[in-house]
């Protein structure tokens, strides 16, 4: 049963890339509203994360941007289908990738391209990639079917270079070496090993120092990479290279990037991924919040 119903799950996906994107963000804003209201668990993490972060805000508009933010990871799933099966020329209509100049460094420094959780990610995923093979981190998915849709639709473009977690950060660092930029997602809570406790809104929230580490190791220039969903599509933003990056310490370069997500989250607080426990790990004697 489970193998039927993947199938069936991604024959209509495939169908999906056939229709106009509106009719698709239709689709995704009436799946948004239902799983908004059929998930109460997921509703509470979302509502959770949100009360943490905006103590200052009146609950209406925390439920008014849970709300907006299941629409536009229900939409993001769904143009998937586009990401999966599209044309070429159709995805550069669909996801427009801007400081394409920032992608690579003239004199062949390494490229860390730091990617915030935003609904968006998997549009900057597949715009980099069209642009130059890249290294990206995965995690495999429990539904094998899905699995290896996902790696395929990952692998359409360029041959980047898919590591899973197991296979650690010696692999990344030797191909970042090789002149690979790396696609990397570093704000989800992977647990208190080789993370520090640094402000997110204001909460000790435990990020990872992988960033810091690698660019210390590597010598490489750190690249925000910011994904906004529009009406239209998606637009990519590859900003300048971090100035006077790697700093101090560690836990002073995690806190910097800690800040500078908070930054773009204020920008469109809806899109950041919201439904993830990003403060399951408390610090020593702290009660958890989920």
């Amino acid at each position: 049963m489970t193998a039927l119903l993947s199938y069936l799950a991604l024959a209509l996906m495939w169908l999906l890339h056939w229709l106009p994107l509106r009719v698709t963000r239709a689709c995704g804003t009436a799946l948004g509203l239902a799983l908004y209201f059929a998930i109460p668990q997921r509703r509470r993490i979302v509502m959770t994360n949100l009360r943490l972060c905006f103590p200052q805000r009146n609950e209406s508009w925390r439920r008014s941007i849970a709300r907006r933010h299941f629409i536009a990871f229900a939409c993001s799933t769904l143009d998937r289908a586009y990401f999966w099966w599209s044309s070429r020329q159709r995805l550069e209509r669909l996801i427009r990738l801007n400081g394409r100049e920032h992608l690579k460094d003239a004199s062949g420094k390494p490229t860390i391209m730091l990617v915030p959780h935003f609904i968006g990610l998997d549009a900057a995923g597949v715009v980099v990639s069209m642009a130059t093979p890249a290294i990206s981190v995965y995690s495999r998915l429990k539904n094998p079917y899905f699995d290896a849709q996902f790696h395929a639709g990952r692998m359409r473009f360029n041959q980047p270079l898919l590591l899973s977690r197991q296979d650690g950060m010696r692999r990344v660092l030797k191909a970042l070496r090789e002149g690979f930029p790396f696609f990397y997602l570093p704000d989800l809570d992977f647990g208190a090993k080789d993370a520090v406790f640094v402000p997110f809104f204001g909460v000790p929230t435990a990020t990872i120092t992988g960033v810091s580490r690698l660019a210390r190791l590597s010598r490489a220039r750190v690249v925000p990479c910011i994904a906004r969903m529009t009406q239209d599509g998606y637009d990519i933003t590859l900003l300048p290279p971090w100035e006077n990056y790697p700093g101090e310490s560690l836990e002073a370069d995690t806190s910097r990037m800690s800040a500078f997500i908070e930054a773009e989250v204020m920008k469109m607080p809806e899109q950041y991924l919201w439904s993830h426990k990003r403060f399951k790990t408390r610090p020593p004697g702290e009660k958890g919040v989920y």
